[in-house]
């Protein structure tokens, strides 16, 4: 038995989870710590449309949702569209809202949300199941999709959410329906929809649904669905999914909102801490290490603050950029992060930036090491993952950049496939999970 699966059964029994993951199962949004951090990376440094693609399939319907995978099954969520109804890319996306004016199109169209199942070592499909029919009630950005939210998964259940119906759902692995949860459906801001993916710790299924309406943060469990505690929330849309920080002291569930940062404690909901004073709202979702967690924000009419947050911090506090806030090890103006999550690697925060740069900080100090452009690269939509040697940053065009980690500047390859990109991808061991607006895509080196 390798000593990574002896790692997994340990940390299984400690935590008195009965179900054994593998090591290279990918749970959910981001990965088993929602980081983007994969501690060695096996899958191919280069692909191309004919290159390392082991197989690339059909999916029935469309969605920016992530592929999650346990041991050889592949599940992913979908819309589907018998008009084949499909998301657009950034420049198209925003054309298409502007001739509508500031607010999308309320949805006409009879959808089906489903989840299908996916055979990770041919692409085939072992099972799909539609667990609704329905005509979405609210409006959404031409570039946004009805299926953004990805799924999770403990090892023995599958955890689906679509945010555009507010269906929440349990699963056995085979597509059985243990629960399902209406949170209801809200008005989001600019109507620009729903994003905020779920997230599994310990038996708990956490959920974020900040809209302008009614905002609120649940803690499920995960054998019945019924609220383990929830909390009303006075923000207003949000679009980053919480991160469970597990750091040198402790775990913290932490929520990235309209204006602020606010950590609790995953087990009953207590709030450790909260940042306040944060302008505009979180698309992207935070970075971590054992000492720190990275968030930051901006948009396309404001750019928010960089920061880094100390393990301990306790308390209420309104940041004061680039000036020494209680509780706040660094933060840095105008440097926050758009769509793409960061990634941390090499003792480097990577924040893509507006256009076609690269920023890269030293994550203890904040200070930036560099700022360079990626040439010719499009909208940076997908959240980044990094090895401790490596960082990969994959545009909506499909060109993938794969940069050396560390201080230095340097382009180690580029790679192609032509297709639209939004989700963030998943790894499996030696797998590359690439979303793309119809087809989803294995990457895997050719046997020899």
């Amino acid at each position: 038995m390798s000593s990574a699966r002896i790692s997994v059964m340990a940390v299984a029994a400690i935590c008195g989870i009965t179900t054994v993951l593998n090591a290279s199962d990918w749970t959910q949004f981001r990965g088993p710590q929602g980081n983007g951090q994969v501690p060695e990376l096996s899958h191919p440094d280069s692909w191309s449309d004919t290159e390392n693609v082991a197989w690339a399939v059909e999916l029935a319907g469309s969605g920016w949702s992530s592929p999650i995978v346990v041991r050889d099954r592949v599940f992913v969520t979908m819309a589907i569209s018998e008009a084949g109804t499909k998301p657009l890319g950034m420049t198209e996306g925003v054309r298409n809202m502007q001739s509508m004016g500031l607010g999308g199109k309320k949805p006409t169209e009879t959808l089906q949300f489903a989840v299908a199942c996916l055979n990770l070592n041919d692409g085939s499909l072992v099972w799909q199941k539609s667990l609704e029919q329905k005509i979405p009630p609210h409006a959404i950005h031409p570039s946004n999709s009805f299926a953004t939210e990805s799924p999770a998964t403990d090892g023995e259940r599958l955890f689906v959410y679509f945010g555009a119906i507010g269906l929440v759902a349990g699963l056995d692995l085979e597509g059985n329906e243990l629960w399902r949860r209406d949170v209801g459906t809200f008005k989001t801001g600019n109507d620009f929809g729903t994003g905020s993916s779920l997230m599994v710790d310990e038996g708990l299924v956490f959920l974020q649904y900040d809209n302008d309406e009614k905002s609120m943060l649940l803690a499920l469990d995960a054998t019945t669905g019924k609220d383990v505690w929830k909390k009303d929330r006075e923000y207003k849309t949000a679009w980053s999914s919480p991160l469970v920080w597990r750091n040198s002291q402790r775990k913290e569930l932490i929520v990235c909102g309209e204006g602020n940062v606010t950590s609790y404690n995953a087990r009953t909901g207590e709030e450790f801490w909260k940042l306040t004073g944060i302008p505009s709202s979180f698309s992207a979702s935070p970075a971590s290490d054992d000492d720190r967690v990275f968030f930051g924000n901006s948009g396309p009419f404001s750019s928010g603050p960089l920061v880094a947050v100390a393990v301990g911090n306790s308390g209420t506090t309104a940041l004061q950029p680039e000036k020494q806030t209680p509780g706040v090890g660094w933060s840095k103006l105008k440097a926050g992060p758009g769509m793409a999550s960061p990634v941390l690697a090499a003792g480097c925060l990577y924040v893509p930036g507006s256009g076609s740069i690269l920023n890269c900080y030293d994550a203890a100090t904040g200070e930036r090491v560099y700022r360079d452009r990626l040439e010719n690269a499009a909208t940076i939509a997908s959240s980044l993952w990094a090895s401790s040697e490596k960082v990969f940053i994959l545009d909506e065009t499909g060109k993938c950049f794969v940069i050396k980690a560390g201080p230095t500047f340097e382009v180690l390859a580029t790679n192609q496939i032509s297709d639209l990109f939004w989700s963030t991808p998943s790894i499996a061991g030696d797998s590359l999970l690439l979303r793309g607006i119809s087809k989803l895509y294995c990457i895997r080196a050719a046997a020899k």
